[in-house]
């Protein structure tokens, strides 16, 4: 009797923490749909995962910041008849300054993409997992979700909005079969830093950081056993609680030395 292989489709797979957790959920047998911006390092993904664990790799080349894009993508997921059985909702990016120095279309654009595409993924995919009384749902966010941050002041909302979103459809959906689980890493080593040019501040510079696999492995694990929440490590667990032991606005403050750039 032949297994049928459950389907997941992972956005801002082409590196990173979205690539790790596409291998570690290859490595479990899942088929996979790749989804990011870069069409051909997407493609060697593809052939990399699939010699590899033997499974069936699909591969979406599409900018998932505009709007619109969820929806354009589930089209697309279904003139191709792809199901989606689990659901990593990691694309997403960051900029580093005072907000009135940064573009502010940049600063939209983030929003669109960190915050109202995984929203529309998360609609239009999570329905239909429902109705078959089995799914799962990662949403990345970030130990940012839980605190002010100075200097990437939207980066911080749009993270406190995932982590928000996520907890409460979590609880919606309980006895449904389908089990949603936000992922709060603090900084760990990827091209997040250089993309959002902060890689001389003091939060990460010097700093011996998590791998993407370690924080990948770490998240899939809490998928797997639908917790709510998932923060690692007990200095991040304890940097999610400050807020309520804490004035805010000193809490405001501590982030903003942390985020503040190294002299050179």
């Amino acid at each position: 009797m032949t297994t049928l292989r459950s389907t997941a489709l992972i956005t801002g797979a082409s590196g990173g923490l979205g690539l790790d957790l596409a291998e570690l959920l290859a490595k479990d047998g899942n088929n996979l749909i790749l989804v990011a911006r870069s069409a051909s390092k997407l493609e060697q993904a593809a052939r990399d995962l699939s010699k590899k664990h033997g499974i069936k790799v699909e591969t979406i080349s599409q900018d998932l910041s505009r709007i619109g894009a969820g929806q354009e993508l589930v089209n697309t997921l279904k003139a191709k008849g792809l199901q989606v059985d689990i659901l990593v909702n990691n694309a997403g990016f960051a900029s580093y300054g005072r907000f009135v120095d940064l573009p502010l279309s940049e600063q939209l654009n983030m929003m669109d993409l960190n915050m109202r595409t995984l929203v529309e993924l998360t609609g239009l995919l999570t329905p239909d997992m429902v109705k078959r009384g089995k799914g799962k749902v990662l949403n990345i966010a970030s130990t940012a979700a839980f605190l002010p941050g100075p200097l990437m002041a939207i980066y911080y909302a749009t993270k406190a909005f995932v982590l928000s979103f996520g907890e409460a459809i979590a609880n919606e959906l309980e006895g449904t079969g389908v089990t949603v689980t936000t992922l709060c890493p603090g900084a760990f080593a990827s091209g997040f830093q250089a993309r959002a040019a902060m890689e001389d501040s003091r939060l990460v510079q010097g700093k011996k950081l998590p791998t993407s696999m370690e924080v990948a492995e770490f998240g899939y694990a809490a998928m797997q056993k639908g917790e709510p929440v998932a923060i690692q490590g007990m200095g991040n667990y304890l940097t999610a609680q400050a807020p309520r032991f804490l004035p805010r606005k000193m809490v405001t403050r501590m982030v903003r030395s942390a985020q503040e750039r190294n002299p050179a």
